[in-house]
């Protein structure tokens, strides 16, 4: 063999080994992927109120989120399961009794103050045990005197992961994806430092890309399932356009309240629609006339798990639209990434290959279905 077929071979066992993995990978995620906290902060003359959705028993195992995407990842995963298991009464009575080690990883900071200490335990609300196999987010709530009326800041110690932060209460409150210790902008009370619609879009930005990429993986083997049928830009560009367009329309009827499809629905449909993708490609080298109109449709079941996401942090009301867009913006480059990448790993070195269909798409479509088979199966039974 040349040097040449013997490179080929390499990058293709690569690819598949690569590949390959993501199914081991994605079998663990659906149950254990961690997910942001949510902050919410709420500013009056005299004190700063906060709720905080998070994970109790990844904090009281002493668990690093900021490390892993998933807690099965995690070195302290027997101590975590067995904190899992507690009853609601037990479990929180743990937290009452770590609460210092808690308040000391809370960092609200104002102008005149270098930290605001003193911070006061109101109450912590931790459902009951319904599924091991489901993360129980708990809800703790906590207040501080303010003693001035200057800005306030807040960050989370980095061992939480990330958040979401949302000041409540006023019109036009902060709203900000904190990265794993990152500081939030200001806030202040009636938020006189009033935000422009433009850098409201841009702050949702992100957080529309970061649904898609990294966590969005069934969403990602969507598009790539897309991509695998074939390298025609209008093959690419009718399907793209159709799903595009399809999931725009019920996130924003999803965000204005027109639809509200439950998870335990729309969840299973998501992982049955990549498998049909990934099938249709092992059969069908060619766009078939009814492939766009099905994406179309599967499009709008997407749509519905986007507004899901929406739905846990909410948009301001203030600037609705602006964030509403942005959220939507972020999604669509995280799409582009998807279709980029897959382009240059595959598209530009195997595209034009005779072995291009009999070693990458159908290979890769057989893998691709594999893992949406095992989500439709694992989201009905948890569900």
């Amino acid at each position: 063999m040349t040097r040449r077929t013997n490179f080929i071979i390499d990058q293709a066992r690569n690819f598949f080994v690569a590949l390959s993995t993501l199914i081991i990978f994605s079998l663990q995620t659906t149950a254990h992927e961690v997910t942001p906290n949510i902050a919410d902060i709420s500013i009056d003359g005299k004190s700063i109120t906060v709720e905080i959705r998070f994970n109790v028993e990844a904090f009281l195992a002493g668990i690093d989120l900021s490390v892993i995407g998933n807690t099965d990842e995690a070195e302290q995963i027997s101590n975590y399961e067995s904190l899992r298991y507690l009853p609601a009464t037990d479990l929180a009575r743990l937290f009452e009794d770590n609460w210092q080690n808690f308040a000391s990883q809370v960092n609200l900071q104002s102008n005149s103050l270098a930290k605001v200490n003193a911070l006061e335990f109101l109450s912590i609300r931790i459902p009951n045990v319904e599924d091991v196999e489901l993360p129980r987010l708990s809800k703790v709530f906590f207040r501080v005197d303010r003693p001035d009326q200057s800005a306030v800041t807040f960050k989370l110690s980095e061992t939480f992961g990330s958040t979401i932060l949302r000041q409540v209460g006023v019109e036009e409150g902060l709203t900000q994806y904190l990265l794993s210790g990152q500081t939030s902008d200001t806030m202040q009370q009636g938020m006189s430092l009033r935000e422009t619609a433009i850098s409201r879009l841009g702050e949702y930005i992100p957080i529309g890309f970061d649904h898609v990429v990294p966590r969005g993986l069934d969403h990602i083997l969507f598009v790539f399932g897309l991509f695998l049928l074939s390298l025609k830009t209008s093959v690419l560009l009718w399907q793209i356009s159709a799903f595009t367009i399809a999931h725009t329309i019920t996130l924003i009827a999803g965000a204005f309240g027109v639809i509200n499809v439950s998870a335990s629905v729309v969840e299973p449909l998501i992982a049955a629609s990549i498998v049909f993708v990934a099938i249709e490609n092992i059969f069908f080298s060619k766009l078939n006339k009814w492939r766009t109109t099905i994406v179309f449709g599967f499009g709008l079941l997407h749509g519905l798990g986007f507004a899901t996401v929406l739905a846990d942090f909410g948009l301001p009301t203030g600037q609705f639209i602006p964030a509403l867009v942005g959220f939507n913006i972020g999604v669509e480059l995280g799409q582009l990434s998807v279709l980029a990448a897959a382009y240059f790993i595959l598209g530009l070195t195997f595209g034009k290959k005779p072995f291009y269909r009999s070693l990458i798409t159908i290979p890769a479509s057989c893998l691709i279905a594999t893992i949406g088979t095992w989500w439709v199966f694992e989201r009905v039974l948890l569900n």
